[in-house]
């Protein structure tokens, strides 16, 4: 459960903890965007290719305390690694061995977790491996992923929430020999962007508002001011034709759809854990919390292109359905409008090539070759009590809290397995699976959307919706060190609905 007591200790990461109500006066985005500079140039993170030492690739990463000038006159405290906000883009490359040497210095316990890495149990970074201030934690591990882009952030128990609101956080770039060979636009910062998307709330004096209003446990924190890169209504010059965005919802609660203000196509050309098979075009893609999607963008008629969020509809029926207005409709749809990235063309724009037009091949998971089925059941029965005015169970998976103690699946090594992913509240949440990548087999019956037919970590259930997954548990077996799936609305993963599996020779 989110206590006052938890957020509370969160203060001395410079929170203003505000209850819904208390007529504590904020920045909205207008008057955040009118009040910032403008136009403010997008914010490139650094690309950390690390360090050899014989043959594993060394990163170094602090997790510190930092002051960030989001808005012109005032100073706010936020967590970063290597820096006061966000963290540097790691650039690893399939079947290198690395090591992540990961201190500390912010003061209190905290966790950094390696989002949908296949990896060891043992190196994850969940709730499991927690580095107290001062200390140093250094997994070592093999990648072994397809060309996606993937992200680091905080999970410590009941307190990941806070710390990722704070800002430490940042992406992973995995190159594959498969994907060096496709004439993809990849020259980080010139034309290989990534974009990370955070909404918050600032106080007027500058400071972040982490609320722990009824309202903000229950719903998610959502913030009405978009941080892009740390930055507000950026604006970036193209200098090619053609933009590779990779972009990726770091938001705690707020889900996104993405599109074009002059509602032109784009190409879709990888999601969560890996490129598509060809790339789809439309003129949306809509991520949930965790979820990433790369998207080209043209520019080549020399027109400035405004990429915005636009209204959507989740609840009853998931990304496809609508439910009743009043209650309901509150708990999955998002009427709120962003600016994210207005880009800029130069007046000499280098051609890029075309698209291709297959991708890459990725493995197929027949449902016959599934020895088992697992059910898991999201429900918020607390949370719509005390909405409602009553009492009731909670943020749960399967009707249990999350307990650390308490290891809720067994999987067999080698076991290829369908998940069946219902959600029993009227809210969408995106469910996420640590340790594998999975496809998705359909909604409600009903085949997936195209950006949704690659590899994934990371699913966005809608209210009354059942999705189901198969993926392989392959690699690695660790009977005692579980892995965690969960809401990734942070404040629902705090609050318990969060489960352990281990999976076992």
């Amino acid at each position: 459960m989110i206590t006052r007591r938890t957020l509370l200790t969160g203060l001395g990461a410079g929170v203003a903890l505000t209850a819904l109500g208390t007529g504590m006066r904020s920045y909205n985005n207008n008057r955040a965007v009118a009040f910032a500079r403008n136009p403010a140039k997008l914010p490139i993170p650094p690309l950390d290719k690390g360090r050899m030492e014989k043959g594993v690739r060394i990163f170094d990463l602090a997790l510190q305390r930092g002051q960030s000038a989001f808005l012109p006159g005032s100073k706010t405290p936020t967590l970063g690694v290597n820096g006061a906000y966000l963290g540097p883009t790691l650039a690893l490359n399939d079947g290198e061995q690395v090591q992540m040497r990961v201190t500390n210095k912010i003061g209190e316990p905290t966790t950094l977790h390696w989002h949908r890495l296949h990896i060891p149990a043992k190196a994850d970074g969940g709730p499991h491996q927690i580095v107290e201030p001062g200390e140093t934690w250094s997994p070592t591990f093999k990648i072994m992923q397809k060309a996606s882009m993937f992200w680091y952030h905080p999970h410590l128990l009941h307190k990941t929430g806070l710390h990722a609101y704070m800002g430490m956080a940042g992406a992973m770039i995995v190159r594959d020999a498969q994907s060096s060979q496709l004439d993809l636009p990849s020259t980080y910062g010139v034309d290989d962007i990534p974009i990370v998307l955070q909404d918050k709330r600032f106080a007027r004096n500058g400071q972040l508002i982490y609320s722990s209003s009824m309202h903000d446990r229950m719903m998610g924190m959502k913030g009405n001011v978009l941080l892009v890169n740390g930055a507000i209504a950026p604006r970036f010059t193209a200098t090619t034709s053609k933009l590779r965005l990779r972009l990726l919802n770091g938001s705690n609660a707020r889900t996104y759809n993405i599109g074009l203000a002059d509602n032109r196509a784009f190409e879709i050309i990888a999601g969560d854990g890996s490129l598509l098979p060809v790339p789809v075009r439309h003129k949306r893609v809509l991520l949930s919390p965790g979820e990433r999607a790369e998207i080209i963008v043209d520019v080549a008629d020399g027109q400035t292109a405004n990429l915005v969020t636009y209204p959507y509809k989740t609840t009853g029926g998931g990304r496809r359905g609508m439910m009743g207005g009043g209650m309901m409709g509150m708990m999955g749809d998002d009427n709120r409008r962003f600016g994210i990235l207005k880009i800029d063309p130069s007046k000499q724009l280098k051609t890029s090539p075309a698209i291709p037009r297959r991708l890459v091949e990725l493995p197929v998971l027949a449902e016959s070759s599934a020895s088992k089925t697992r059910r898991f059941v999201l429900d918020m029965g607390m949370g719509m009590g005390m909405m409602m005015g009553g009492g009731g169970g909670g943020f749960t998976v399967n009707g249990q809290e999350m307990d650390i103690n308490r290891i809720d699946e067994r999987v067999k090594l080698g076991a290829t397995e369908i998940w069946e992913i219902s959600n029993n509240s009227p809210m969408a949440h995106p469910f996420h699976i640590h340790d594998i990548q999975f496809r998705i087999l359909d909604r409600d019956g009903k085949p997936p959307r195209g950006q949704e037919t690659g590899l994934k970590d990371t699913v966005l259930v809608g209210g009354g919706e059942t999705v189901r997954v198969i993926a392989k548990f392959e690699d690695f077996a660790d009977p005692q060190r579980p892995y965690m799936y969960h809401c990734h609305i942070l404040e629902h993963e705090d609050a318990g609905m969060m489960g352990q599996f281990t999976v076992e020779a």
